[in-house]
């Protein structure tokens, strides 16, 4: 496969032609920017501003599917709502239902090289917890094959766990094996007001730990997500509930949801509309804060704290995850000196959790800390599955070119 002309991406449709493109990439120097359908790229850091945009998206399609061992292979550039098509046919689901890119065309592949989660992570598993193994072309052109394509596979280096969340700069993912489960009998989501202060909101934490129930998502929204979505009329927080299992169970434990306030069923599309709620907002500015579950009611304060200046903010937690994401709609933060310090909450109290930037306009990353792999470790990882710093270089925050030198 040849490279590209100037300015043209490269769109392989094989894995063996993902190969001779970063064979023609380390032959010619030219760094890679990765990208599923490219429906994402404005998360991470900015890449090399010479990199060459190669799509996955040509790499499409379940390569196989056994329903009997709940495990399926497609390439990386299948669409998730196509594996969701596939799966519910067979009565089964696959447990990723990522916040970002699900219903905007996101990919498998690009879903575990991000390690993107959603609201069932707590209940159904992480990426890490999901993919089984894969296929890989590492930095000098070579196919890795990790993990396998069952439940159980032989001990070895966990190289599946290793290139899932590491954005590409390890390998280009080329095809995943995913476990998956089998859909609940009854699927409902409930909606339960909260009547106090929206600082307040997230103490009802501590109240679910303490029933017997275990939910398949428990995601609290602020007042103005709440009210754009339809599910709060009174300017109140919102706390959906999703509930699955038998009918019997999920009656119980909506039973049980029903102590903590009133409560209406709603239907389960709103998961889909929190995410389209962030596709709608283009240029936003995302920020995740988090720390340990039993904290989230502080980390839920902090959030809203550091988003007082932002009257349009979109806020929601993850009440079993203790994550708090906050989408900001941002026309142009660059020409606003206060907007950095109100997006990332500089000058607020001080935070023991952890702070990510998931998405910011190019002006605003350069305040941002990098997010990871810049320990020696890391590097070293790093250049032994990519010597020549040619995947994703900078998408991290780190610099552009191999700090520990090329071969």
């Amino acid at each position: 496969m040849s490279a590209p002309s100037s300015g043209e991406a490269w769109a392989p449709p094989t894995a063996a032609a993902v190969q001779d493109a970063v064979r023609e990439s380390v032959a010619t120097r030219t760094p890679i920017r990765i990208a599923g359908r490219g429906s994402w790229l404005d998360a991470g850091w900015p890449v090399a501003p010479d990199a060459r945009l190669l799509r996955l998206d040509a790499l499409r399609g379940i390569t196989q599917y056994t329903p009997g061992d709940l495990t399926l292979t497609a390439r990386a550039g299948t669409p998730l709502r196509d594996i969701a098509e596939a799966t519910a046919a067979e009565g089964q689901w696959l447990g990723l239902d990522p916040w970002s890119g699900a219903d905007d065309g996101g990919t498998i592949g690009a879903t575990i090289a991000t390690a993107s989660a959603g609201p069932f992570a707590q209940a159904l598993g992480l990426p890490r917890d999901i993919a089984l193994g894969m296929e890989v072309v590492t930095g000098d052109g070579e196919v890795v094959h990790a993990g396998g394509r069952v439940v159980k596979n032989v001990a070895g280096y966990d190289l599946t766990r290793l290139m899932t969340g590491a954005w590409g700069t390890l390998g280009i993912i080329t095809e995943v094996s995913v476990r998956l489960r089998a859909r609940p009998e009854v699927d409902r989501t409930l909606a339960l007001a909260h009547q106090g202060p929206p600082e307040s909101a997230a103490d009802t934490a501590a109240l679910l730990r303490r029933l017997a129930m275990a939910p398949l998502a428990a995601e609290l929204l602020n007042p103005l997500l709440a009210s754009r979505l339809g599910v709060s009329a009174t300017g109140s927080s919102v706390l959906l509930l999703r509930l699955g299992g038998n009918a019997e169970r999920v009656d119980s434990e909506q039973s049980e949801a029903a102590t903590l306030g009133g409560s209406a069923v709603v239907g389960t599309d709103v998961w889909r509309a929190v995410r389209q709620c962030e596709r709608s907002c283009r240029g936003a500015v995302v920020i995740r804060w988090s720390q340990m579950p039993s904290l989230v009611a502080a980390t839920w304060r902090h959030a809203l704290e550091c988003c007082a200046g932002c009257p349009d903010a979109l806020i929601h937690a993850s009440l079993a995850r203790g994550v708090v994401r906050a989408i900001i709609p941002a026309a142009d933060p660059s020409s606003d000196a206060g907007a950095l310090a109100r997006v990332l909450g500089a000058g607020g109290r001080s935070f023991e959790g952890r702070r990510i930037a998931e998405r910011l306009p190019a002006p605003l990353w350069s305040a941002e800390p990098p997010a990871g792999g810049v320990d020696r470790l890391s590097r070293r990882v790093r250049l032994a599955f990519d010597p020549w710093h040619i995947l994703n270089p900078g998408i991290l925050g780190e610099g552009l070119r191999n700090p520990l030198g090329s071969p």
